[in-house]
């Protein structure tokens, strides 16, 4: 009588030489998926974060940005001075702006810099809750942009151009965008632009009835960002999951092994018996 073969342990099959190899590949991935986490984390924790108040220190708009580069978050809202001219012709207005929460009309402008290349920085100068008084602010700026000056102001991200309404002049702008006035400014061939804008500090007397613009200090941000700390979690439990799967897949391929030699057995029985 031939002995019956006995099933393999799940051990058993885990150390045939396909699942060995299959391991190793799961822990390749596993250590890519662990590397991505430290990075994320690495990423999440600022270990040298702004002092308070160093938005507030004046610097010059070199040691903070340069043009076309964009303003990292840090630096947003960043107090800067820099020198140079406006370009007449290029004063525009821009909607849907708030002073102390009430809505009204920035007047903008391009501010050409003493760089030694053309390098512009568009410049909100001004405010005001009626678009009449802007756009004749706008248009005595135009015709008199006055000579060399300094100006000193808050440096803010680009917030993207965007198509005017429905039935708005082809110049109606609601976005302060650096990209979208740029497109309507003369004198532009090439020249370098920064990609954030100034709002301006009251200096002279505004012209034409505008007001300064309401530009506070922006809050104190976390040197922590739970964001990526979030995906940092992501990738080590992506990494757990590549020896759950490896494990998955080697008890499946056993318990299909061992069903099949048991089903086996039971046909073997079956015929013997009868």
């Amino acid at each position: 009588m031939t002995a019956e073969p006995f099933p393999p342990t799940l051990r058993e099959v885990m150390l045939r030489p396909w699942w060995l190899g299959m391991l190793v590949f799961a822990l390749v991935v596993a250590a890519v998926f662990a590397w991505l986490g430290q990075w994320q984390l690495g990423r999440a924790i600022d270990t040298s974060p702004q002092a308070p108040g160093a938005t507030e220190q004046v610097r010059p708009i070199a040691d903070v940005t340069a043009p076309g580069a964009y303003l990292p978050e840090p630096l947003v809202g960043q107090r800067v001075e820099v020198s140079g001219s406006f370009v007449a012709d290029d004063f525009l207005v821009v909607s849907s702006r708030y002073n102390d929460a009430q809505q009204g009309y920035w007047v903008t402008g391009q501010f050409r810099t003493d760089a030694a290349t053309p390098t512009s920085l568009a410049v909100a100068v001004g405010w005001s809750a009626d678009r009449a008084v802007a756009d004749a602010a706008a248009s005595t700026l135009n015709a008199d942009p006055g000579g060399a000056l300094t100006l000193t102001g808050r440096l803010i991200a680009d917030e993207g151009p965007v198509a005017p309404p429905r039935g708005a002049a082809d110049t109606e702008m609601t976005r302060m965008s650096p990209a979208a006035l740029l497109s309507w400014w003369h004198d532009t061939e090439e020249l370098s632009v920064y990609r954030s804008y100034l709002v301006a500090d009251a200096g002279e007397p505004l012209v034409g009835g505008l007001v300064a613009i309401d530009s506070p200090a922006p809050a104190e941000g976390s040197s922590v960002n739970w964001l990526n700390i979030f995906y940092a979690v992501e990738w080590a439990i992506f990494a757990g999951f590549a020896f759950y799967m490896w494990y998955r897949l080697a008890r499946d391929a056993w318990e299909k092994e061992v069903e099949a030699l048991e089903e086996a057995q039971a046909a073997g029985a079956a015929a013997h018996a009868d």
